[in-house]
């Protein structure tokens, strides 16, 4: 792993712009003669310095003196006025060393004091300015501190008669006495100097009792005096610091990972990072350990002990339990706790009483420090506290926990196997499954097995978790060894269960086809010369599923056939609810399209009466592509969305159909110009699954990506995504929207080279005339028209013969694949009828009326290829002088693109535009230079808002959750500068951003 590199190396600021908007403000009103003073707060490690440095940088870069002070953590009795003698000294690097000849300078700066000023009054004053302990007070030494801080404001004013002066004192929590009188003074004067004054504190520092808090309450009711709060990171920023941070060098997923356990924190982010320079590990590295084990040494030991016990329990921990674990007196507890929550290591919450570490690092830090004896000792302690109460929601898992981690591997067998069916109950299979592996690992290690259940039951649950949580491969590896030790025991139809189980799995992941058809027919075998049976039902129904995708339909549908009529005979509703789905696609092949509509419905409705939720979701999914491949995109959009709610309200989002709802959904949204929905689908998911998984859905959100210009970040995917191409749907996106990638960067044969790769790819795996191949026909054949058009001789004869090559390809993929529907769909011919206008653009004269076929073709709600198409027809038409058509489609095409926030297509339709001397509105005004400030979605919300909406209410208008609204709110609050929603509003009122 390489280095990483440090906050101070060089990168950019990130989702900073309101805070530094703010303080750019406050020295805009310094140099205008409005001195002013901003106290920034904050965490340890949020980010302050580096916002303090950028305004210094911006100031230095307007011709102001800058000059930095930090105070240091040597307690009260340490240097007085440390940070204003260093910054004090600076002065002399501006050439102004004359104003430091002031004699009350003498003590602050005796390198630079006149000699008599260097013997006079030597003790003129002392570190701590007030009553001496034991000493009586001395009016020389008031006199003397007076005339000191007369000096530096001298100093200050003087110096900003020339040019505005910025004062950074850093760490003002660490000020002695003397510094915060000084500051007091100075701050208490401002008034027409051209000073700007930044503060900076450790919120989080500030206890109750801190010398500190009364002086920053005196202060902020100065006129002059504003504080700025800098808050940690939200998710995406903080994913986008790290991104930053990282420069390309990590994965995505670690990527994530860091930011989540950094919880917004700039130097925690920092740190995580840098450790991976020496290890693959993301654990606590021993510097961030270090500083974390700080903030709690210097508490008593008694808090110390409780923090101790605390951090045994995990993020958070109840009053009662900490009470009863750790046999506390209740004065003795609340005492700690109040010291501790004080000095900001716990945070209370609840009326329940819980109290959770600020951080989630300190609680691993803390936990990390304990000694092996006392953790083991403390685990045991939860655990026999628990062990009375497993009734209570939550506390078999924690049991579980608890028992592991103090060796007592009974129960935490026992209390795994609950774990996991309690994790089943509440619709949380990727809990469930962490349960089952662990109950796994710890059977052979128990003698006495507990009586509710076996090895063999647990891997067939296992395999179920899995394949319900987005981890397929664990899935079939569960269902393997399910098989194995289901061929010991003498019953067929078990047997036969579990290789049904199998080769659902299978079919879950490309190239797992072969294999399923195999163990079904296995399966089968086993099965076949038995009585009508669940088993044999559900056996029958996956086997027709598999034939279907292997093409059998006439076999497939017989299968499906026998499986409702066995399902029907003994009651096995959800057996029939899938053998429905299925028949109803063989249907649909056949062209009976809206009858297998019906079927779907008739299936849907059989398994939510037999809450067959998996099923459900199958029949859902083929609901939602029925009217996908007829082109009835919100039909689609419809059904699609009524099945991930439901993939969500069961915890079933990355099982594989909930998977394949989601993708088809990004793709739908993305197709009717709803980008930000298919963006907020295509959001990574946050539990721990499959890389097959997070990739697929990665692959879908590559649409919007490059729609939208953000090049590198689809670069990067696109790299990630090649180990993938396993799965055909990844290979097949990368190579169609890569293609467009490299055209819209000026490498179209990059282009060509993607296209090819993934033909040759698509026919390996998944055969020839895959109706992909007709829209990566039309995109190389666009390639190879860039290319000959750059090209001579030789070189440009062969681009247009590798275009032909794809035109034709296209053409043979319309004539020789297999629609779903029995009839190629709206989507393919458009796609065909693209391919044949770049023909004629590849040829030299490019044919306003094969554009206009391919708009036309694409006028079934599909904005974004549609205005692609008017784009090029545009150009046609003005290649024939037929301006106004031309201008007409221009506008069409450049509103859409705006709207969409497709900025490469949006700059294409105004640089043809420009040329052309078209103005892209009707009212003769410029093409505009940018899109829209907001996209169509946070224009939505904005406006919800604004009409005095709560996040929730939000949510629910526009069906998208709550933590979604708030994330939408932050960007908007960002682009506007402000720090409110009701700021928000009014900015956009103003700016004429809102009706």
């Amino acid at each position: 792993m390489p280095d990483m590199p440090r906050l101070g190396s060089g990168i950019p600021l990130v989702a900073r712009s309101r805070e530094m908007d703010r303080l750019r403000a406050a020295f805009d009103r310094a140099a205008r003669k409005s001195a002013g003073a901003v106290l920034i707060a904050g965490d340890a490690g949020v980010g302050k310095t580096r916002m303090v440095h950028e305004l210094g940088g911006f100031a230095a870069e307007q011709d102001a003196v800058v000059l930095f002070g930090r105070c240091v953590d040597i307690g009260e009795t340490g240097l007085p006025y440390l940070p204003f003698a260093e910054a004090l000294a600076q002065v002399r690097a501006h050439g102004r060393a004359e104003l430091l000849g002031k004699p009350a300078l003498g003590m602050l700066l005796p390198d630079l004091a006149p000699p008599a000023a260097q013997v006079q009054e030597p003790q003129r004053f002392v570190p701590n300015f007030g009553k001496l302990p034991g000493l009586p007070p001395r009016p020389e030494q008031d006199v003397g501190q007076l005339q000191l801080f007369d000096a530096v404001h001298a100093v200050l004013g003087e110096l900003a008669e020339e040019k505005p002066v910025v004062l950074v004192i850093e760490d003002l929590h660490w000020a002695d006495s003397s510094t915060r009188g000084l500051l007091s003074f100075l701050l208490s004067r401002l008034r027409s100097q051209r000073v700007l004054v930044l503060c900076t504190y450790r919120t989080d520092d500030l206890h109750r009792r801190h010398p500190l808090r009364p002086l920053l309450a005196e202060l902020v009711r100065l006129n002059a005096v504003e504080r700025l709060e800098l808050a940690p990171f939200d998710k995406t920023d903080a994913r986008t610091f790290v991104h930053a941070l990282a420069e390309g060098l990590v994965e995505e997923d670690t990527i994530r990972r860091v930011a989540d356990q950094s919880e917004g924190n700039a130097f925690f982010a920092e740190e995580l990072l840098a450790a991976l320079s020496d290890s693959d590990d993301c654990g606590l590295p021993a510097s961030l350990a270090d500083v974390l084990l700080a903030r709690v040494e210097r508490l008593s030991e008694p808090t110390q002990q409780v923090i101790r016990l605390a951090s045994v329990a995990g993020r958070s921990v109840k009053h009662s339990t900490l009470r009863e674990v750790g046999e506390f007196d209740d004065i003795q507890l609340e005492e700690a706790l109040r010291e501790a929550v004080q000095h900001f290591v716990f945070v209370a919450s609840g009326e329940q009483v819980h109290y959770s570490f600020r951080h989630a690092l300190t609680r691993e830090a803390v936990y990390g420090d304990l000694l092996p004896g006392e953790r083991v000792r403390l685990h045991a302690s939860y655990a026999r506290y628990l062990t009375g109460r497993q009734g209570e929601r939550g506390n078999a898992a924690a049991l579980a926990y608890h028992s592991l981690e103090s060796n007592s591997l009974k129960t935490a067998l026992v209390a795994s196997v609950e774990a996991a069916t309690q994790s089943t109950d509440l619709g949380a299979p990727g809990e469930a499954l962490r349960y089952l592996e662990q109950a796994l690992r710890l059977w052979d290690s128990v003698d006495e097995k507990p009586t509710q259940t076996d090895e063999l039951k647990l891997l067939r649950k296992a395999s179920w978790a899995a394949g319900t949580s987005g981890n397929p491969e664990r899935a079939i590896a569960y269902a393997r060894s399910a098989c194995k030790l289901a061929d010991e025991q003498p019953d067929p139809q078990v047997s036969a269960e579990v290789r049904r189980r199998l080769a659902q799995s299978l079919m879950a992941i490309d190239g797992g086809e072969e294999e399923a058809r195999a163990v079904i027919e296995t399966a089968w075998a086993k099965v076949a010369d038995l009585p009508p049976s669940d088993t044999r039902a559900w056996v029958l129904a996956v086997q027709a599923r598999i034939l279907r995708s292997h093409g059998e339909l006439e076999l497939s549908r017989e299968r499906a056939e026998r499986a409702v009529q066995d399902a029907q005979s003994v009651g096995a509703v959800g057996a029939e609810a899938d053998a429905l789905t299925t028949l109803a696609t063989v249907i649909e092949a056949g062209g009976g399209v809206e009858q297998s509509l019906i079927l779907l419905q008739t299936a849907t409705d059989r398994a939510i009466e037999a809450k067959a939720i998996g099923v459900e979701l199958r029949a859902r999914y083929y609901q939602g592509l029925n009217r996908f491949e007829l082109g009835l995109l919100d039909e689609a959009a419809t059904a699609l969305g009524d099945g991930i709610r439901l993939a969500k309200s069961t915890g079933l989002s990355w099982s594989d159909f909930g998977l394949e709802l989601r993708c088809l959904a990004v793709l739908t949204h993305f197709a009717r110009g709803d980008w930000d929905i298919a963006e907020e689908l295509a959001e990574q998911p946050r539990g721990r699954v499959s890389t097959t998984v997070s990739a697929r859905l990665a692959a879908t959100g590559l649409h919007v990506m490059v729609g939208r210009g953000r090049f590198a970040d689809a670069e990067r995917l696109l790299a990630s995504l090649r180990p993938e191409w396993r799965e055909l749907p990844i290979a097949l996106i990368a190579g169609s929207v890569g293609a467009e990638l490299a055209v819209w960067r000026g490498r179209p044969e990059l282009a060509v080279q993607r296209v090819d790769e993934a033909v040759e790819w698509s026919e390996r795996t998944g055969g020839h005339w895959l109706l992909a191949g007709i829209k990566l026909g039309a995109l190389a054949t666009a390639a190879c028209v860039d290319i000959a058009q750059q090209a001579k001789g030789p070189d440009r004869d062969a681009a247009i013969a590798d275009g032909e090559r794809f035109v034709e390809h296209a053409r043979k993929t319309a004539e020789f694949g297999t629609p779903r529907s029995g009839v190629l769909g709206p989507d393919g011919r458009a796609w065909l009828a693209r391919a044949e206008a770049e023909l004629t653009r590849l040829h030299g004269q490019s044919s306003p009326e094969a554009w206009a076929t391919a708009v036309a073709a694409l006028d079934y709600g599909v904005p974004y290829e549609q205005s692609f198409a008017r784009w090029r027809y545009a150009e046609a038409l003005l290649s024939a002088d037929r301006r106004e058509e031309a201008a007409a489609q221009l506008r069409q095409a450049g509103k859409t693109a705006a709207d969409l926030g497709a900025k490469p297509l949006f700059d294409a339709v105004t640089q043809l535009a420009r040329r052309a001397r078209i103005p892209l509105t009707e009212s003769s005004t410029p093409a505009r230079d940018t899109v829209d400030l907001f996209t169509p979605r946070e224009q939505s919300v904005l406006r919800l808002v604004a009409a005095g909406q709560t996040n929730r209410q939000v949510g629910e208008e526009l069906y998208i959750s709550e933590k979604t609204v708030s994330v939408h709110l932050s960007r908007i609050m960002a682009k506007l500068g402000a720090s409110r929603r009701a700021e928000a509003v009014a900015i956009a009122y103003d700016r004429g951003l809102l009706d």
